[in-house]
């Protein structure tokens, strides 16, 4: 039995296999370039772990207070010496990215400072952890405020807004390197380098905090090489390899991770407690495979753009464009179009691709959101997923795969079901 008859057998019309398959055949070079990117950063990482010492003793579990735990205190060498910095606190009790960035901005700043972001407004949950949007515990109920300056129409900073919006009270800057729900494009790391040093050169012992979720392994570099210091992210993306059950991680200078560590424990604790429950083996696999995972995802997500760029539709980042994370926005201008692509994915989901997803409201949004995914790990973007709030101009936002594979067979599915609820027509793609 052919490829074809594989994906008939799923209800892949003829049609659409053809156009996609075309579109996958001249993507061969450029995914080239991903694979290179991939096997540096492979190299990287077990580097990183040869250097650390990395031993079968690091696999066992611990209980309890969790002291002495040689193999989570050596992965977070690993995290270190990877992101090239001084220290990282890599927790399967930290519970997602939100938690991990919440742990860093509490442990980081006091009663009277001040957070500013030059990249506009945050991610829709992290802005009920700012206080933005009222919820109990918030830094705004601590003293601690919230200031911002948005990009500029053209994409560019906006430096002029950046100079006056940094004051005495600033302690700590925080840029979101990937775009969230917003109509901006991704940050790659030399422009991360270049905001960093246009705001060393206005206050010199500023925190700067980078928000790295879904763009670890995309480049060769990280935010910690070009000045941050701290990256944040979580390991149910892509640093946890899809292997990772939970955690999230922080990376940057000796002082802000034992900061950091002290809002996640308790002071005088710090690092010291936290057991693995057995989770070890597990977060250090998942790292190992991030690289690799990683550029399956970014195939993904410039299959997934070529593919409906070539029917008319909104895409961000385009065809062409380079990439500096996982994430491919796609815009319908009609709800019902951001449902039927997440209908599709769904269905090409290895876990419950029975179900069929809804718009609901979710904790930490405004907006209704829909979500398709059906994972091994619950709620892990960086496996097949889309995501994305019911509200003008009714963008999806589509992600993940832990083999190229499925991802290529996740976006043809997203699109069998824009032809059968008739937001593409056939003939479109001959």
């Amino acid at each position: 039995m052919n490829s074809e008859n594989i994906y008939r057998d799923f209800g892949i019309c003829d049609e659409v296999f053809h156009y996609c398959q075309k579109i996958a055949d001249s993507l061969k070079e450029r995914f080239a370039q991903i694979d290179e990117t991939a096997e540096y950063n492979q190299i990287k990482v077990l580097r990183a772990m040869q250097e650390a010492h990395v031993s079968e003793a690091c696999m066992l579990e611990t209980t309890g207070y969790g002291y002495n735990d040689i193999g989570r205190d050596t992965l977070e060498e690993v995290y270190a010496r990877t992101f090239h910095t001084e220290d990282a606190l890599v927790r399967s009790q930290i519970v997602c990215g939100t938690h991990a960035l919440a742990t860093a901005l509490f442990g980081n700043t006091r009663p009277g400072d001040e957070i500013f972001s030059p990249v506009g407004l945050p991610y829709d949950t992290l802005q009920e952890v700012i206080g933005l949007r009222d919820s109990r515990g918030s830094l705004k109920e601590y003293g601690v405020s919230f200031h911002y300056v948005d990009l500029l129409p053209t994409g560019a900073f906006d430096y002029e807004g950046i100079r006056q919006g940094i004051n005495e009270r600033t302690r700590l800057v925080t840029i979101q390197r990937s775009r969230g729900y917003a109509d901006r494009h991704t940050l790659s790391v030399p422009e991360i380098g270049e905001l960093i040093r246009f705001i060393r050169g206005i206050k010199k012992d500023i925190i700067i905090m980078v928000d790295n979720c879904y763009g670890e392994f995309i480049e060769r570099t990280e935010p910690t090489d070009v000045g941050a210091d701290m990256i944040v992210g979580s390991l149910i993306k892509n640093p946890g390899g899809g292997i990772a059950p939970v955690g999230g991680y922080i990376a940057g200078t000796r002082e802000c991770v034992e900061n950091a560590a002290a809002r996640l424990t308790a002071p005088g604790l710090l690092k010291e407690v936290g057991p693995s429950l057995g989770n070890s083996r597990l977060l250090y696999q998942g790292f190992f495979m991030g690289p690799h995972v990683a550029a399956s995802a970014v195939k993904g997500a410039i299959f997934a753009a070529n593919i409906y760029e070539g029917l008319g539709f909104d895409v961000t980042p385009n065809g062409t464009e380079p990439r500096d994370d996982i994430i491919q926005a796609i815009t319908f201008h009609d709800p019902r179009g951001v449902i039927s692509f997440s209908k599709g994915i769904q269905k090409a989901a290895p876990v419950d691709a029975f179900v069929t997803p809804e718009p609901a409201p979710m904790p930490g949004y405004s907006d209704q959101v829909i979500m398709a995914a059906g994972c091994f790990i619950s709620g892990s973007s960086i496996e097949l997923s889309c995501d994305g709030p019911l509200r003008e101009p009714y963008t999806v936002y589509f992600q993940g795969g832990l083999t190229w594979y499925h991802s290529k067979f996740g976006v043809m599915m997203s699109l069998q079901q824009m032809v059968e609820d008739g937001f593409v027509k056939k003939e479109q793609l001959l």
